[in-house]
């Protein structure tokens, strides 16, 4: 996968000495493009090209910010800016439904394949029907964020763009019709909440941030801003001294917008930048970094947000996927550490982390490591008669050991349910091979 930005720096390079591309360029810029990088832009995005002269000058304006000057302003008060906060929650949710009962695992083996088959593929449509009615009119998905120290506290509804993304990216490779609208609803709110050059953030109180925003632009690719790759220079400027990428973008006056120990490299985060942007010299240190981790097993505390392994394994393995390069050499030892989440009897530690192993099997080719018959059993028993999967924490710090920041996790059925579908449309193309 190529750098994005040198699409941009590809077509300017090329006018500067093609004059009958610069014509047409400047005739029907995206027809052009298209044309000649082989590339598919967002259809309803208009694309200008001017040229300057001697005697003409352009001067090109950055669409304005989707916040006023206070806002803008109030956002950069962190913990004080509380309405910003409350503007981004919802009406308190409901209690958390205690999750089924799982007795058809054992049964796997007496089943046979295609009725094993057909019973992923209805519990596929099941569960597409529920998310149906689990994103709003805008296309978001909602998540719900709660206490994980003190179930007393009331937990709210969140609609953050990350969430909607994230679980968006499950569906992105179903062909059934159903997930594809769900997904097209997605991305039309991904367009309406980005802010220029291409940056999403997760509340309107917090800066933007690139796990936001990789995913963002993960999904809505052939949107021209990321096409021609507009918020790269920026995500890579947001690099420290290891040439790892930093969480949070935090103007001059921002350094105390969001806590200490948040503004640090996180694998998960990084490993959904180099997804995004690709492998190339900018990226190395970085896919290196994962790369090593990955070979020496997790750390103890590898990501402050994303505990569990296998959540970390899922984004390494999309970046391992998508960008062939350094990365690569990971495939068979990732392999490894994937399959030894599983307990003697070959189970993961939740329906949620065995999506996620899934996922991640497949993505890598080694999904065959697994009983994919065993995992099917397990995610189908799992279902809710409502067609959802139940809500398990999707990202937090569950051990508690930041304070007050850190017992904050999030979580939802949605969530839950988006992984399930991506992992059953795993597992079935694999036993139809």
């Amino acid at each position: 996968m190529k750098l994005s930005v040198n699409l941009e720096n590809a077509v300017k390079s090329r006018a500067e000495h093609d004059r009958e591309f610069r014509s047409r360029l400047v005739q029907n810029p995206k027809l052009t493009i298209e044309t000649e990088f082989e590339k598919k832009l967002a259809g309803d995005h208009e694309i200008h090209v001017h040229e300057h002269s001697s005697k003409v000058t352009h001067i090109v304006l950055p669409p304005l910010s989707k916040y006023t000057e206070a806002e803008r302003q109030e956002a950069k008060t962190g913990a004080g800016s509380l309405e910003f906060l409350r503007k981004t929650l919802y009406d308190p949710a409901p209690p958390r439904r205690c999750e089924s009962s799982n007795t058809a695992t054992s049964q796997s083996s007496s089943v046979s394949t295609q009725t094993l088959l057909e019973a992923a593929r209805q519990s596929i449509r099941r569960g597409l029907e529920f998310l149906q009615t689990a994103i709003d009119g805008k296309g978001a998905w909602y998540c719900i964020r709660f206490n994980l120290a003190d179930p007393n506290i009331p937990r709210h509804f969140e609609k953050p763009p990350f969430v909607s993304a994230l679980c968006a990216l499950a569906l992105a490779g179903s062909n059934e019709p159903c997930a594809k609208a769900l997904c097209a609803a997605t991305r039309a709110y991904l367009v309406n909440t980005m802010e220029y050059p291409g940056f999403w953030r997760y509340y309107r109180h917090l800066p933007q941030d690139l796990d936001s925003t990789a995913l963002g632009s993960l999904l809505i690719a052939d949107h021209p801003w990321i096409m021609l790759g507009r918020n790269i220079e920026l995500i890579l400027a947001n690099r420290d001294e290891h040439g790892r990428f930093m969480t949070w973008l935090l103007d001059d006056d921002q350094p105390d917008v969001v806590s200490t120990f948040r503004i640090e490299a996180d694998p998960v985060v990084n490993a959904n930048v180099i997804a995004q942007i690709g492998d190339c010299a900018e990226t190395r240190n970085a896919q290196q970094w994962l790369a090593q981790m990955v070979e020496d097993g997790l750390p103890a505390a590898p990501s402050k947000w994303y505990q569990e392994p296998a959540s970390i394994y899922y984004a390494i393995a999309r970046a391992v996927m998508r960008v062939s390069g350094a990365l690569d050499q990971l495939r068979p030892i990732l392999g490894d550490r994937i399959v030894q989440l599983q307990d003697e009897s070959g189970e993961f530690s939740d329906v949620f982390q065995a999506a996620q192993a899934v996922c991640a099997l497949y993505k890598i080719g080694c999904i065959d490591r697994i009983d994919s018959k065993q995992l099917l059993v397990r995610i189908i028993s799992s279902q809710y008669e409502d067609g959802s999967w139940p809500e398990l924490l999707a990202f937090g710090d569950k051990s508690l050991r930041f304070g007050a920041f850190g017992q904050i996790g999030h979580a939802s059925d949605a969530i839950t349910s988006a992984f399930c579908i991506e992992a059953l449309e795993c597992l079935v193309r694999n036993l139809e091979r």
